[in-house]
């Protein structure tokens, strides 16, 4: 039993890939609505809002660092965008002040962490309070309700057999694969997060690296906010509620470690496949949304313990092999 769960632990993505799949077949059989058309693109769109936004989280986490901020980010961003959809009746220019917004809110956050020295976990975590506030203040806590009947398309609109939210997944995801792992940016973004000191030492610019990822991360997290906003047709002050730790359980949970500078895109998209399934899943089968919390702690737990196991799995290899 030890052997078969360090072979997995040895090959993540292939055990993650099959954990999708087993919690696929329990919930087809629990659920006769699971593999509807339907329902499948309801996973899908859900998956989507969190891919697009995960993408940001896991430059962060590579960095070693953490972003508290992107479930307000979600409330903020989608205020805006409808506030300014209304006051200019143009969808692109709504588009463009969401993403100014997000970049502006990521800066922040990135000058908190390099120039005042503030943890990660510290500067973002009272950025989520100041944002979540501001967006109570602003709004009186009631949603403002959009005037522009395209707007709603974005979020609800399909190019063929695809929904909008997850085609602009997709070609994200493939572009920040490519950024990642085809681009001087992308092996800097790995070199800071595996050791920051020695990637100073080598003439890395680390803290514009680090102010940049943080930009990035607040524009995905606006872009996953503007599409939310059109699917509800509404900028709601309470949205994404608990949104921030359901990206970073998912992408912890697809293998990128919590240290810095190990894991992929494809493990994120994997984990974030498991979380959303397994949400939808519980909706389903009409458990309350009480428990929905619940699991998500255990899953968070869970990434947390394995990403731990890999870890020492790990320096167990390289002891091995320098004997």
């Amino acid at each position: 039993m030890r052997t078969w769960v360090n072979r997995l632990l040895q090959n993540e993505q292939a055990g993650l890939l099959l954990a999708l799949i087993l919690l696929c077949v329990v919930l087809s059989f629990l659920s006769p609505v699971f593999f509807t058309a339907l329902n499948i693109k309801n996973v899908l769109r859900d998956a989507a809002l969190v891919a697009i936004a995960g993408i940001g989280m896991v430059m962060v986490i590579l960095l070693g660092e953490i972003d508290l901020s992107v479930g307000s980010v979600q409330a903020v961003a989608g205020i805006v965008a409808v506030a300014v959809l209304n006051s200019f009746s143009s969808v692109s220019v709504a588009l463009a002040a969401t993403l100014f917004a997000g970049a502006c809110i990521g800066l922040i956050n990135g000058l908190l962490i390099t120039r005042a020295q503030i943890n990660s976990l510290i500067a973002t975590l009272g950025m989520m309070a100041i944002l979540r506030g501001g967006a109570m203040v602003s709004t009186q806590a009631v949603s403002i309700q959009g005037a522009v009947d395209s707007f709603i398309e974005i979020g609800t609109g399909h190019l063929g057999p695809l929904p909008m939210p997850v085609l602009i997944a997709f070609l994200l995801l493939a572009l920040f694969f490519y950024v990642l792992h085809y681009t001087t940016f992308g092996r800097y973004v790995y070199a800071v997060g595996g050791n920051p000191q020695a990637a100073r030492l080598s003439g890395l610019p680390v803290e514009r690296i680090r102010i940049a990822v943080f930009v990035i991360a607040g524009l995905l997290a606006a872009l996953s906010a503007f599409i939310l906003a059109s699917r509800l047709n509404s900028g709601q002050p309470n949205a994404g509620l608990g949104f921030e730790l359901q990206v970073i359980a998912a992408v912890i949970l697809g293998g990128i470690s919590l240290t810095g500078g190990v894991g992929t895109l494809a493990g994120a998209l994997i984990g974030i496949l498991i979380l959303t399934v397994l949400s939808n899943g519980l909706v389903l089968l009409n458990v309350s949304s009480f428990y929905h919390d619940i699991a998500r702690g255990i899953v968070i737990i869970l990434a947390v313990y394995l990403d731990t196991r890999r870890k020492q799995s790990l320096v167990r290899r390289m002891r091995s092999g320098m004997r």
